[in-house]
């Protein structure tokens, strides 16, 4: 397009700078046609000249003012406010330094609020159902697997089976921990009172031997006498032997004589207990 038509449409860049359409203004300030024509809509800027089609023409004064609105916004300033801010007496610098201090305050915010999510990813992530593998690493055995496959094999089909899975299912890393402090804390008590001489049938025993009876049944309903049968294998099978021994020597064979009178008490006789 010639200067000479420039003039005829109303542009002109002899007073004032170049002007430039709508769209050429957008196109250099990387903005959308849309976002200019919404910005005037607003009262942010006034383009200079119109054409005689009422064509909308920007000058250098009305871009530089874009600029500002752009630096604004970035700052997270509000429209309302940036209105305020381009017609007011106070230096730009005044206002920047104001919305500083806004972005410092909600950037500490956004921080805290990252560490709040961070922590509870944290936690969620230290809630889930951990692995077998993962169980046998908390509880300090590396055979924990195999005795998992084992009881399968053996009490599969049974009602306690499918009550000991749902309990267990929904433990978390942290339940997990939880029990073997339990049973670590019960143990040690157990051991000092068969160190310390503590007779079968007297009201301490009977009292150990419902908190084993009782811990044991989270996991699923242990009545005397599955409590008297589970005892029997404490003895017998020389894994279980060893763990309770390796606490304390004869340990094993003390908490069953403990769990068999404290059966006695309750009316089963240990001798013709069963799983019931």
């Amino acid at each position: 397009m010639s200067r000479n038509e420039d003039r005829a449409h109303g542009r002109d860049d002899t007073q004032g700078g170049a002007l430039r359409t709508v769209g050429e203004t957008a196109q250099l300030l990387g903005l959308s046609v849309r976002t200019l024509h919404y910005w005037e809509q607003r009262g942010l800027v006034n383009p200079a000249q119109r054409t005689w089609s009422d064509y909308r023409l920007y000058d250098d004064a009305d871009v530089a003012r874009l600029q500002r609105i752009m630096v604004y916004k970035a700052t997270g300033m509000p429209l309302d406010e940036i209105a305020d801010v381009l017609d007011s007496a106070a230096s730009p610098a005044d206002h920047l330094r104001r919305q500083r201090a806004l972005l410092m305050d909600q950037q500490h915010s956004l921080r805290r609020m990252v560490e709040a999510v961070d922590k509870l990813l944290e936690d969620t992530m230290s809630e889930h159902q951990p692995t077998v593998q993962e169980v046998a690493t908390i509880l300090g055995d590396a055979d924990f697997p195999a005795y998992q496959d084992e009881a399968q094999a053996t009490w599969g089909d049974t009602d306690d089976w499918v009550i000991s899975q749902r309990a267990t299912t929904a433990m978390t890393k942290k339940d997990w921990q939880i029990m073997k402090e339990r049973f670590d804390d019960l143990e040690r008590r157990l051991a000092a009172a068969c160190l310390a001489g503590v007779q079968p049938g007297s009201t301490q025993a009977d009292g150990l031997a419902e908190e084993h009876r009782v811990l044991l049944s989270r996991y699923f309903p242990v009545s005397y006498g599955k409590h008297a049968l589970l005892a029997r294998g404490y003895v017998a099978d020389e894994r279980f032997r060893a763990h309770y021994d390796a606490v304390h020597p004869g340990l094993a064979v003390w908490l069953k004589s403990v769990i068999d009178a404290n059966a006695r008490h309750h009316g089963i006789d240990p001798d013709q207990a069963q799983w019931k």
